[in-house]
């Protein structure tokens, strides 16, 4: 996946909340799908300034139990916290990294039983055919799922009426 994490963190997002949810709750829901869609990637920044030779998505932050752990403990959290807000919260935040886990099963690999097996999977494959590198990407039928999945989420961003601010 190289363009559609943030839509689809944004349409996970608006798809979880409800009528009569606070103008500024439902902003901080989509904020946290659309960093949580998208952050699995800050791997990279470790990648490209430090490593330059292990596959990104080897790194924690492409675990699925990574995520899975992350929606226990806001599972734990919403059952004992206080205020839910935050709990909720998190569990959007590890929704969608769960979401950017699945999205990247596509064409790309993740070790989904990391850390125990060291397997990857992947559905399709993106033969390397042109270069740049990133060409194989753009001009493979995937692309077009990407594109849809932002003209989707561009469709739900000018179709959703505006929040209220009740609650």
């Amino acid at each position: 996946m190289f363009i559609a994490h943030a839509p689809s963190g944004y349409l996970l997002a608006k798809a979880i909340i409800r009528p009569g949810c606070s103008s500024a709750f439902a902003k901080a829901i989509i904020l946290v799908g659309v960093v949580g869609a998208v952050i699995p990637d800050i791997d990279m920044v470790y990648f490209y300034l430090f490593d330059h030779r292990l596959h990104h998505h080897k790194y924690f932050t492409h675990w699925p139990i990574t995520w899975v752990a992350l929606l226990l403990m806001a599972t734990v959290l919403m059952r004992w916290a206080a205020t839910k807000k935050a709990a909720f919260l998190l569990a959007v935040f590890a929704l969608a990294g769960m979401l950017h886990m699945l999205l990247d099963s596509v064409v790309g690999v993740i070790w989904w039983q990391a850390p125990w097996i060291k397997q990857p999977l992947k559905l399709f494959t993106i033969e390397a055919v042109y270069q740049p590198w990133w060409l194989n990407f753009i001009l493979h039928w995937s692309f077009a799922v990407e594109m849809l999945i932002c003209l989707a989420a561009v469709y739900v961003c000018f179709k959703t009426p505006a929040q209220s601010d009740n609650a």
